[in-house]
């Protein structure tokens, strides 16, 4: 018998008992950019290890903690650190989370990560608004999900990025002189970095920046209602002759966590 709703239901009534019974807006901090939640001055936090049928981080750079915060009159939670499919998490381990937010009322929700540049233009530390995803890690957070309390078995993910949020963060980091592009995300399982054939593949499929998180979340707030925006740190080009290393990746995300939380903040009071 399948008790992932029931699951759902537990771990969103420990965050009402111990932080909050709803939200309005979700945000889920990526490699590197967990810093940026200082500047939303959280109210209250929560240790993922204290909240029922959590995953816990084990990867540098995610502190895991699910954050409260309020902006503009808006009650948005911010989950400081992901899990990934790569720490040998199942995919509805990966997600669970993003089923809580659905759960504590969360309309629209924001995504970001480190990713690799795959379009020559890009440089580490810049961004991207990701306008489209290529799924290419092997497996999808819906497979085996029969409830209908949570959503549709059958998403449509065409509109899987919400053009009226990908609109307003153009503007807001065109008014910050954010560089943010606008391109397609590919997603691997990782944890293993691309090989120089792998890139020049995902280059011709169209992708223009590389990751190994986001889209399973992105696959199920959709299934959940919820709109979605997706932004990525460019932390590394995929051809610089340098070696990539998570703590390279981590250090660049740093770096530009100050500019992705102002524009958090802007675009979050706007939103």
């Amino acid at each position: 018998m399948d008790h992932l709703a029931e699951n759902v239901h537990e771990a969103v009534q420990h965050v009402v008992k111990n932080l909050t019974d709803k939200a309005d807006v979700g945000v889920v901090l990526g490699s590197g950019l967990g810093s940026a939640a200082r500047e939303l001055e959280p109210e209250g936090e929560l240790p993922y290890e204290q909240i029922t049928y959590f995953p816990v981080s084990g990867v540098t750079g995610h502190e895991g903690k699910l954050l409260l915060c309020r902006l503009a009159g808006k009650t948005v939670l911010v989950l400081q650190g992901r899990f990934h499919y790569y720490e040998g998490y199942t995919m509805r381990g990966v997600t669970f989370p993003i089923r809580v937010l659905a759960g504590l009322g969360v309309g629209k929700v924001i995504l970001t990560n480190a990713a690799g540049g795959l379009n020559r233009r890009y440089k580490p530390g810049d961004f991207m608004l990701v306008e489209d995803h290529i799924n290419l890690m092997g497996d999808n957070p819906l497979i085996g999900v029969t409830d209908k309390a949570l959503g549709p078995r059958f998403v449509d993910l065409k509109d899987a990025y919400d053009e009226d949020m990908l609109n307003l963060g153009a503007q807001v980091a065109g008014r910050l002189s954010m560089p943010a592009h606008r391109g397609v995300l590919a997603a691997m399982s990782g944890p293993s970095y691309e090989t120089r054939a792998e890139s020049r593949w995902l280059a011709n499929a169209g992708a223009d920046a590389v990751t190994m998180s986001t889209v399973p979340e992105t696959i199920v707030a959709r299934q959940s209602g919820m709109k979605v925006l997706a932004i990525s740190c460019i932390t590394n080009s995929v051809w610089q002759k340098d070696k990539t290393s998570h703590m390279s990746v981590v250090n660049v995300g740093n770096k530009a966590s100050g500019l992705l939380a102002r524009w958090l903040r802007e675009f979050i009071r706007e939103l």
